[in-house]
């Protein structure tokens, strides 16, 4: 079964095109996409095919003749929005056909009981933020701060904890100091679940210790379930970074005590009493080529490179906040980072026509993510 595209030409096709189609068929399997021809007229028969293979071989036998043959070839195929993914190949047959499954209804009933969420109390009334709290960049204490805002009026919260807020890392690293530094965070995300709206959402982006051998994202993970939010899933991203040595720690070939290599960090991704979150179709920002690459979880992003500029240790890229909001939050919505250092979640959030407030206990930080947005004005 095949989607089939038909273009008619007013003259019949020559020796050289028929040629050229026949190449470019050379280059497929039946499985994924030929051509067929019969007079004036091509006949594209497609099932699914390589993006890019498919862009680059369109390209090379549209040189061959003069007709715009491939062109329109590429063109009529491009324009199809509505397809699948496998792979790295976009499906257009049967992409979005729904198995049968018996006792659906009830199955998918017993699915959304998320037995670790039950007996919250959370109240499904959301309330509006304060003028004052809305799009600022407030320097404090996260805790004590958020404090001041009422409950269920946060649409999303997207954050990175630092290791040392508060707290002397450099001076105290044993075991002490971890249980500090977790009693501190969760009363703060304590807060932040409060402030969450009923249908919100907190995605936490951690990299886990590894030289300390700490799970912190399993840590912060068991947290939130205790708390009875929804786990509504985690992303991989995969920064690409293979500069870190081989034999900073551990073994060096030898399985006595071999040290795991990573090259990325999660987002955990957490609900507050349901997983739909409403909101206004019309204040969607996010396009089908993107919501369909954005949803498979593991998303390969370059890390910030402009950390020296700001004098930060610890940015994540502002692509990296882009497709969050723009995948889990819609436009005007209130975004919440309760550790916004240098301000990219912010100034992001400000790009993408939400609204935002951001905290951090640095003066200097906060100075500098009030400038970003001054910037971003300039440029708007």
């Amino acid at each position: 079964m095949y989607r089939e595209i038909v273009l008619t030409y007013e003259n019949r096709l020559e020796n050289k095109d028929i040629t050229a189609i026949n190449q470019f068929n050379g280059y497929f399997n039946e499985n994924e996409i030929k051509l067929e021809h019969d007079g004036n007229r091509v006949v594209i028969l497609l099932k699914e095919i390589d993006y890019d293979k498919f862009k680059k071989i369109s390209t090379r036998c549209s040189n061959y003749i003069e007709k715009p043959i491939f062109k329109e070839i590429f063109n009529s195929v491009d324009a199809i929005k509505s397809y699948g993914i496998k792979g790295n190949k976009r499906n257009y047959v049967d992409y979005n056909k729904e198995r049968k499954v018996k006792g659906r209804k009830q199955k998918e009933a017993n699915r959304s009981q998320f037995y670790y969420a039950l007996g919250n109390n959370f109240s499904e009334k959301n309330n509006k933020i304060p003028k004052e709290h809305e799009n600022q960049i407030i320097a404090g204490d996260s805790e004590n701060l958020i404090k001041m805002i009422p409950d269920n009026c946060v649409d999303l919260i997207f954050t990175s904890p630092p290791y040392n807020f508060g707290l002397d890392y450099v001076k105290n690293q044993d075991a002490h100091y971890w249980e500090d530094y977790f009693e501190k965070l969760f009363r703060v995300f304590k807060e932040c679940i409060r402030v969450l709206k009923y249908g919100g959402r907190i995605l936490v982006n951690i990299q886990p210790l590894f030289s300390d051998y700490i799970p912190s994202h399993q840590i912060i993970s068991n947290f939130f379930i205790k708390e009875h939010l929804i786990w509504k899933g985690e992303i991989l991203w995969e920064k690409n970074n293979y500069n870190c040595k081989y034999t900073a720690w551990g073994s060096w070939k030898s399985p006595s005590n071999p040290y795991l290599k990573y090259t990325w960090e999660f987002i955990e991704i957490f609900c507050k009493g349901t997983l739909k979150h409403q909101g206004d179709r019309e204040r969607i920002d996010i396009s089908a080529d993107e919501f369909k690459k954005w949803v498979v979880a593991k998303w390969s992003i370059a890390p910030e490179r402009n950390m020296k500029q700001y004098d930060h240790p610890a940015m994540f890229p502002e692509e990296l906040v882009e497709r969050v909001l723009k995948l889990f939050s819609f436009q005007d919505d209130l975004i919440l980072d309760p550790f916004n250092g240098v301000g990219t979640t912010t100034v992001v959030a400000k790009r993408l026509k939400r609204r935002y407030l951001g905290i951090d206990i640095s003066d200097e930080y906060c100075e500098k993510a009030n400038k970003r947005i001054k910037n971003l004005h300039n440029e708007l």
